[in-house]
Formats: structure tokens, C-alpha cells, sequence
């Protein structure tokens, strides 16, 4: 699991709302045009890569859920994945082989033809090649690939995995020629080979073009046949600018609470030709605390903390209702989700918090330094920091202050233990349970907590995920998440929400916005 690729995105600086919204937007270049110039959508995002091995960025996944195919894939709206370039598949063996038929009539974009070959050869590809960025780390359960036939693919796994389909349904699972791919090595000419409903036709820092792929045989029905990503490679400005130009159809990925509160709450939006369209996400945000910590180490600060928190301002003042408050692991909407931590703390009470001191031997006001890095969630993060640092404050029990550091010197202090308190962020690679657990706990965790339980690692792990009947594993995901309250490694801020914001005669955003993470073009349409 990369974790420091799949954290939560950037968002859009203010902007994008003041301009549309006081006039300065135009709709040049806006208009009609479904069978000419396509959708164009445009991201604060970049790809950072087009070779399924080393891409784990979520521009670089855009990519490779719309031009390439998996066996499996995440229906529009649902958590279950069903067949795409599988026609069937099935467990056996106690969820320890997994076995898929193809399709007929794959073919890739080139018109090569899509057999196992391809299949097996993608993924021992990657798993051989496990690139620091990429997804190897999500199929680390495959002992071997068999291949008895042209449509037949029989993996075998070293441990009960029933998670194992919705793994291979997340971009890990890319499924690329083995007559265009290295076996050893990833893709440099910047080109991607795939047989999904879309091919690439051009890539440059700037944008990437994509057509139909005439060739496709799977689920997805295309309802526009060109489109354009304008990747504008963290500079939010000019994304915002772009849109309040007509530059681009739909604004994805980025946008400000700030811009988003505006615009939904603007009695103008509607009569400029501005649709805000919201849809489900599963993306989460997290208070960790390091357990080696010499303040925080300590049980009591940790829950007096958890008593402190009042993550309704955080969600309202900060986050302006772009998020809701988070109280458990599992988020709304995913199997297993409870209120772990509302039932063991409740509304924020300072009386319950100094209690929780004193009964840990604490009397004075303790000292705390809140760690943040805005360069990879986002300008609202310090924002949010020092939001908590001032609820802790109020209470008179702590004296707490906020340093923000760059990402790549933050993760590497957290690595080496330096920080107490810290922020982390979590976009799910599939929209199950073991994916918000299984990375957080035990050791080498994401987190860099130095968290460990053996009830969780030994126990409950294990038997969740070797559970063909994923919503059979509720009441043990419910344990968990119970034990992590009570022992308190992580404290869960906020539930994200996705937005994108789109010219009136977009169609279909809706579809391309749930848990799976999965931005379908092939649901876009313009009229």
C-alpha cells in the first residue's frame, strides 16, 4: 500500500467562485460541440504515469480505469465488483484460488488480440518490476498464475483473500500486451496499450487526449467518444480561471470548500449555466498520534484529546459542509461503518477531558505541537490544525501550537519518530473495509505509528479478510474499530464529499462521483 501516493488532493485556492460569480467568467468556447471537441475536463492534478507498474497517483489511476481494462470493475453507484474483462470468475478452495474466464473478443487498442497470457504476464509484471509507486503491495497475496487455456486465468493465493476481487478491480489490476511491455522494466515512450473503452491518443505536460476505442468488448456504454484532460499540475489558479473562461467543461478534482460553498449557495449559479454536482466519496482524514511519543504515548492525553476534538466546527468553520464529521475507521457508505468513537467519547466536554488527565497522573497543562504538510492536503490543513490547537487551548488543560513542514520532510520525520501529533489522509485504493484497516495496523503500518495489537493483526484481520461474504464481516470490523477507540492510535476528523463543477449540458457526473474513486468518462455527455 502506497500510502504517499493516495493521500488526500490539493484543493483549488480560492477563486474559482469570485470570478464566476461576479461576472468575470464567459462561456466561450462552452458550448455544444458533443461530437466535435468531446468533454474537456480539467484537474489540479498530473499523470505521473501511463505504465500500470508504476502509476498510484490519482491522476495516473484516471488513466488506467478509462484506457485500460481489469478483469473485474466497480459498477457505477456500487462497492461490489462484477465482470468486465472476465466474463465470470470465482472463488474456490476456501477463497485461496480465485479463477476468471475472458471474455470473447478482447482486443487491445491496437487490434492485438487479449488472451491469459495478458493476464498473467500484467500482473507478474508489476509484482517483479515493484515499483516504489506502484501497486504491487495490493497483490501481495498471488503465490502463482496458472493459464490452462487461452480464457482461462488461475490465480493462487498464499492466504485466504476474499478482498482479492476488489483489488484486481482498482487500477492495480491494468491489464496491458505483453508484446508492448517489458517484463522487467516500465513503459518510457509515454504511450499506454489497453483494451478499455478508451484509447490514448496524446499525452504532454499540459493535457491528454483520449478517443474511442472502436475495439472495446466489456460493460462500459460510451456516451461521448473524445475527451481532453487539461492537467494543470497544481496550479489552481489557472484551473479556476480555465473554467470561468469556457476553457473547460467540467472542473474536477481540487475545488476549494470556499469555491464549492459559494457556488451551491449562489442564487446566480444556476442562471450562469453552472451546475455544482456533489456525489459520495469515501476519502477520510485522521489525528494520528505516535505511541512512542513521550507526551502522547500517554492513554490519557490521547483521550482527552478525543474528548477536546469538536469536529462539527471543524467540518462547518473550516470545511465550510464540504466534509462530515468522521467517528469511526470504516466510513459512512462501506460495510462495517459504526460510531466507535462518538459511543466511548461523545460531544466534546472538557470536564470528561481533564478527568482523563488527572486520572493519568497529568496536572499541568500539557504542551503539543500539531504537525501539518498543506503541500500535500491541501491550504485548508493548517487551517484545520490550528482550529483543533484552539479547541484544545479553551479548555485551559493544553498549550498547544501548529508547524506546517514540507511533504517529503514530513514523511521522513515521521519515519523517524519525531513527531507526537500529525495529520493523515486516506483515499481507498477499493471501497471495502480492509482497505481502511488492514494498511493502519500492525507492523510498518502506513501510519508510522508504531501501533500494534494482536487481537486486530492476529485475530481480526485475518478472519475478515479470508471472508467470502464481505457483509458477513460487519460485526468484526465493529470489534475493531472498538479496540482502536478504546486504545486510541488515531483519532478520524472528517468524511470528504466529491464535487465537480460543470457547464449546464454536462450530463452524468453523478455516475462518475462514488466510493469507487473511479472518474468514468465514458458516463459524460454534452449536449
Amino acid at each position: 500500500m502506497k500510502a504517499h501516493n493516495k493521500w488526500l488532493t490539493a484543493p483549488l485556492a480560492a477563486g474559482l467562485s469570485a470570478a464566476l460569480l461576479s461576472g468575470c467568467g464567459t462561456e466561450q468556447g462552452g458550448g455544444s460541440g458533443g461530437s466535435g471537441d468531446g468533454i474537456r475536463v480539467g484537474m489540479s492534478d498530473e499523470i505521473l504515469s501511463t505504465d500500470p507498474a508504476a502509476g498510484y497517483d490519482p491522476g495516473s489511476w484516471l488513466l488506467f480505469n478509462n484506457v485500460f481494462q481489469s478483469l473485474l470493475a466497480f459498477p457505477k453507484g456500487g462497492l461490489e465488483p462484477e465482470p468486465e474483462a472476465a466474463d465470470e470468475c470465482a472463488f474456490s478452495a476456501g477463497s485461496k484460488v480465485y479463477t476468471c474466464t475472458l471474455r470473447d473478443g478482447l482486443t487491445f487498442s491496437n487490434g492485438n488480440e487479449l488472451t491469459s497470457e495478458d493476464v498473467k504476464f500484467s500482473f507478474e509484471r508489476a509484482i517483479k518490476i515493484a515499483d516504489p509507486n506502484g501497486p504491487a503491495p495490493l497483490l501481495s497475496s498471488i503465490d502463482s498464475i496458472e493459464t490452462p487455456d487461452e480464457k482461462t486465468v488461475v490465480f493462487r493465493l498464499k492466504v485466504p483473500d476474499a478482498t482479492f476481487p476488489s483489488k484486481i478491480a482498482s487500477g492495480a489490476g491494468s491489464i496491458v500486451d505483453h508484446r508492448e511491455y517489458p517484463a522487467d522494466a516500465l513503459r518510457t515512450d509515454g504511450k499506454a496499450t489497453g483494451s478499455g473503452p478508451y484509447k490514448l491518443d496524446s499525452l504532454s505536460d499540459a493535457e491528454a487526449t483520449f478517443s474511442a476505442n472502436s475495439g472495446y468488448h466489456g460493460t462500459a456504454k460510451r456516451k461521448s467518444d473524445a475527451v481532453t484532460l487539461k492537467l494543470y499540475r497544481g496550479d489552481r489558479s489557472a484551473l479556476a480561471k480555465a473554467f470561468a473562461d469556457g476553457e473547460i467543461d467540467v472542473a474536477y478534482r481540487g475545488l476549494s470548500a470556499d469555491d464549492i460553498a459559494a457556488l451551491e449557495t449562489s442564487d446566480t449559479t444556476g442562471d450562469r449555466g453552472i451546475d455544482v454536482v456533489q456525489g459520495s466519496s469515501a476519502e477520510v482524514q485522521h489525528l494520528v498520534f505516535n505511541m512512542k511519543d513521550p507526551v502522547v504515548g500517554k492513554l490519557g492525553v490521547r483521550r482527552a484529546i478525543a474528548h477536546l476534538v469538536d469536529r462539527e466546527a471543524l467540518v462547518e468553520d473550516v470545511y465550510k459542509s464540504t466534509a462530515t464529521p468522521l467517528y469511526s475507521i470504516v466510513p459512512a457508505g462501506i460495510n462495517g461503518h459504526n460510531t466507535a468513537f462518538y459511543d466511548t467519547y461523545g460531544a466534546p466536554d472538557a470536564a470528561k477531558a481533564k478527568k482523563a488527565l488527572r486520572a493519568a497522573g497529568v496536572n499541568d497543562k500539557v504542551k503539543l505541537t500539531l504537525w501539518s504538510t498543506p503541500s500535500r492536503y491541501g491550504p485548508a490543513t493548517d487551517q484545520e490544525l490550528k482550529a483543533i490547537a484552539g479547541q484544545l487551548n479553551a479548555s485551559g488543560l493544553f498549550e498547544a501550537d501548529v508547524k506546517s513542514v514540507a511533504f517529503e520532510q514530513y514523511e521522513k520525520d515521521i519515519a523517524a519518530g519525531k513527531y507526537g501529533v500529525y495529520v493523515k489522509g486516506w483515499v481507498p485504493d477499493y471501497p471495502d473495509a480492509d482497505n481502511f484497516t488492514a494498511p493502519f495496523f500492525g507492523a510498518g503500518n502506513v501510519l508510522g505509528n508504531h501501533y500494534e495489537n494482536d487481537a486486530i493483526t492476529g485475530g481480526l484481520l485475518p478472519k475478515t479478510a479470508a471472508a467470502a461474504d464481505r457483509a458477513g464481516t460487519a460485526d468484526e470490523y465493529v470489534k475493531l474499530q472498538n479496540i482502536v477507540a478504546e486504545e486510541l492510535p488515531m483519532l478520524p476528523l472528517w468524511q470528504g464529499k466529491q464535487y465537480a463543477v460543470s457547464r449546464t449540458g454536462v450530463t452524468g457526473l453523478e455516475w462518475t462521483l462514488d466510493a469507487s474513486t473511479v472518474f468514468r468518462f465514458w458516463e459524460l455527455r454534452k449536449s
